[in-house]
């Protein structure tokens, strides 16, 4: 979704319209959205129309009972903490927050303002929530995976590219759902006749030198955790995978969709159309304290042939059979 049809989706935003302009007598409510990517990025901006789809089907309606503010934060932290800062001080009341790299800093912000949160791998590790039965807090929403998915990357990985041996987890070290992902790959590895080895997200320059370098030996392959991080370097990733020729597994459909070779995660979409449910029963009067944090219910195999085409690879009638997408 390009920025112009973005802005029409929400009616040109209620920033341009002038309170009197609203129906008179019904209380406007506002929800503020974080997210850890641009406004021209492959994945987010249909998420949000997704979200705010699910709010208008519920009775929320741009420049009529709500007001969206959504800020477009790129991943990096300081971009968060200063787009968090500014939602805050707009006195929402329920921000959605897009992943780990979002609900942070908002919850390090404020502790009084609701938080819905979505594709959050760890929120109890990560502090987030007291537990996922009684968040306890001003926090609540959906996780994007149990860590137990490693696996799941690894096995497609061999299916895709048997003479994988090798693979480099690209993770960010920095929070709890990056370390928790690597050792989950690390751990299930040798049962797939493969060795791990992380290679830290930081900057783009590090990132290019570490994939090079592994690159220098063969029977390799790349598997992409979640993470703000992995969405800022999306572009680079991608090309320095078709570069070096390293089939990749990744986390996420936008990877996909801007031409990685496969992903398998969470329905992102989904996530956030549940996200709208929770924000609708904050809005009548629900506390984030006593919504449990809800599991996956759907998960999407997208599989890019073209992609796969480049690097030589044929992919099994097997992986064809059960993709939810191809992408020719």
């Amino acid at each position: 979704m390009r920025r112009r049809e973005f802005i029409a989706l929400l009616g040109g935003s209620a920033a341009t319209l002038p309170l009197g302009a609203r129906a008179q007598g019904e209380r406007v409510r506002r929800v503020g959205i974080l997210l850890p990517a641009t406004v021209d990025d492959s994945e987010y901006p249909g998420l949000v129309s997704a979200l705010v789809t699910r709010l208008q089907q519920l009775g929320w309606s741009e420049g009529r009972n709500v007001r969206i503010d959504v800020r477009w934060a790129g991943g990096g932290a300081d971009a968060n903490r200063k787009f968090a800062d500014e939602l805050i001080a707009l006195a929402p009341d329920v921000i959605v927050a897009a992943g780990n790299t979002s609900a942070g800093p908002l919850l390090q912000a404020t502790r009084a303002i609701p938080i819905v949160f979505t594709v959050v791998p760890d929120p109890v590790g990560a502090g987030l929530v007291d537990s996922l039965a009684s968040p306890g807090g001003n926090a609540t929403g959906f996780t994007s995976f149990s860590y137990d998915i490693g696996g799941k990357w690894l096995e497609l990985l061999k299916e895709l590219a048997p003479r994988v041996t090798r693979v480099a987890v690209l993770r960010d070290s920095n929070f709890t759902a990056g370390v928790g992902q690597w050792s989950a790959v690390q751990t299930a590895a040798p049962s797939f006749g493969m060795e791990a080895s992380p290679i830290n997200l930081r900057d783009a320059a590090e990132l290019e030198r570490a994939v090079s370098t592994f690159a220098g030996n063969p029977n390799g392959g790349l598997i992409v955790t979640s993470s703000g991080l992995a969405i800022s370097h999306r572009g680079m990733i991608i090309a320095q995978a078709a570069k070096h020729r390293l089939p990749a597994v990744y986390y996420s459909r936008g990877f996909v969709s801007a031409g990685g070779l496969i992903s398998y995660g969470s329905d992102r979409v989904d996530q956030f159309r549940r996200g709208a449910g929770y924000v609708d029963r904050i809005l009548k009067g629900e506390k984030p304290a006593d919504l449990p944090v809800q599991a996956p219910t759907k998960y999407e195999l997208i599989i890019n042939l073209k992609t796969a085409k480049a690097l030589g690879l044929t992919v099994p009638q097997s992986l064809l059979a059960t993709a939810d997408e191809v992408i020719e």
